[in-house]
């Protein structure tokens, strides 16, 4: 105990972190690559500080919930303006709505995001057996990508014991919605789906 009251005991300026917790239902792999290292680029490069990590949280049943980044600022204030420039970013990486911005050290919480989600929970256990086996979950994904317009290509899924579900991020859950209407509605992958509101 003592040795570690000599290292850290007298710290008169311990570190100060930020942390984003998402609203995306994304992988972790992933996540870093479309969150954390550009933003990672954009502060270092105006001095604001640096991503440190992130994490990432199920439900019991294995599918994401939320996702974690977190941020080391280079000194003990608290800008707004520093702040600001953290959420524009991630906004402008896609960040859904209800996601949250909390400042540690004075336990302020903003709630930033602007796309909204929908999710689509393929049946995954009552279809025939030639479904499951011309099934393709990932072309399915890209189509609706396309029919959808969605920016983000990145695929966004969970495998379950009896579903499985895809999940798409745009400007407008009704829009997203009535472009892949017709699509899921002929689709024997999509039989049995039932769509839902994520972000």
């Amino acid at each position: 105990m003592s040795l570690f009251k000599k290292l850290f005991g007298n710290n008169k300026n311990p570190a100060n972190f930020m942390v984003a917790t998402l609203n995306d239902k994304i992988m972790p792999l992933d996540r870093g690559v479309v969150y954390e290292d550009p933003l990672n680029v954009l502060i270092q490069a105006k001095g604001i500080g640096e991503v440190t990590g992130g994490g990432t949280m199920q439900h019991e049943n294995g599918e994401i919930d939320f996702c974690d980044v977190e941020i080391r600022l280079n000194t003990d204030k608290i800008s707004q303006e520093e702040i600001q420039i953290v959420i524009d970013k991630l906004e402008e990486l896609g960040a859904p709505k209800g996601s949250k911005l909390r400042v540690e050290k004075t336990d302020q919480m903003i709630e930033f995001g602007k796309l909204e989600g929908l999710g689509i929970y393929l049946d995954g256990i009552n279809l025939s057996d030639e479904v499951y086996t011309n099934s393709n979950s990932e072309a399915l994904a890209n189509e609706i990508i396309r029919l959808a317009k969605i920016k983000s290509k990145v695929i966004r899924y969970w495998q379950g014991n009896t579903e499985t579900g895809l999940y798409f991020y745009g400007e407008s859950f009704d829009n997203i919605k009535n472009s892949i209407s017709e699509f899921v509605e002929s689709s024997p992958d999509c039989e049995n789906a039932r769509i839902e509101r994520v972000a």
